[in-house]
């Protein structure tokens, strides 16, 4: 207990309250049940190294979390992009670009009411990002493209476009492939990411998309469960 509240207080930057809990137990299932008892609104996990999650503690503890848990889940790690606080002093990352990936799927459309209010909060540019994954050879790329465009702008609400920079985006390939490429290039301080509640997120879902984020972007990751009262009817995640 000492070790951890030393911890807490060497990492206080001031004006937060910390509550220094440990207990002797199944990792993932203390975290869950004290998440739920607490009712808390977010859950903060740390990430290990700049070039991606140790896979094993990722499908040990991390994964687990991000699969069951009742509230969102910040696997936050070191941006690759310099955006530290002065040498010596806590490191205080200063959110300037979110970006939000979108399916238009509820879940998404729920990741991006947590992005307008991070965005909103830090004053950060919002960029709305949708890939086109599986497109033929014959279809037409120009009208596939706007027509996302279009969605996209639907989706911004009148509020965040008088009170938020947005930009939409729209990029064609391999879904984690594209949020990576774009999160590097931009210099993306949070990635927002929606899936489908504690029981919908099956492996190969999650291991495709959200899963290959996580372990590999350049920058922390926001995972929006949808809230429990929409769950359900939701099928597949």
């Amino acid at each position: 207990m000492q070790q951890l509240q030393e911890f807490a207080k060497t990492h206080n930057c001031g004006g937060v309250y910390t509550q220094c809990t440990v207990q002797d137990g199944d990792v993932t299932a203390l975290i869950l049940e004290v998440a739920e008892e607490r009712a808390v609104d977010l859950i903060v996990m740390g990430t290990h190294g700049l070039r991606g999650i140790d896979q094993l503690t990722l499908g040990s503890v991390t994964e687990k979390v991000l699969r069951k848990a009742g509230c969102p889940v910040l696997a936050a790690r070191m941006p690759a992009h310099d955006s530290a606080s002065e040498p010596g002093a806590p490191h205080l990352i200063e959110v300037h670009r979110i970006v939000c990936c979108t399916d238009f799927s509820e879940s998404s459309n729920q990741a991006l009411e947590q992005a307008v209010s991070v965005a909103a909060e830090y004053c950060a540019e919002l960029t709305l990002l949708h890939v086109i994954e599986h497109m033929s050879s014959s279809s037409d790329v120009e009208n596939e493209t706007a027509r996302a465009l279009e969605g996209l702008e639907k989706q911004i609400s009148p509020w965040a476009r008088q009170n938020i920079v947005t930009k939409p985006v729209v990029r064609i390939g391999k879904a984690y492939q594209q949020i990576i490429q774009l999160a590097l290039e931009s210099q993306t301080d949070l990635l927002v990411m929606g899936v489908r509640g504690r029981h919908a997120l099956d492996l190969a879902v999650f291991g495709s998309t959200t899963y290959r984020v996580v372990q590999s972007g350049p920058c922390p990751v926001l995972v929006v469960h949808i809230a429990k009262d929409r769950e359900g009817n939701m099928g597949k995640a």
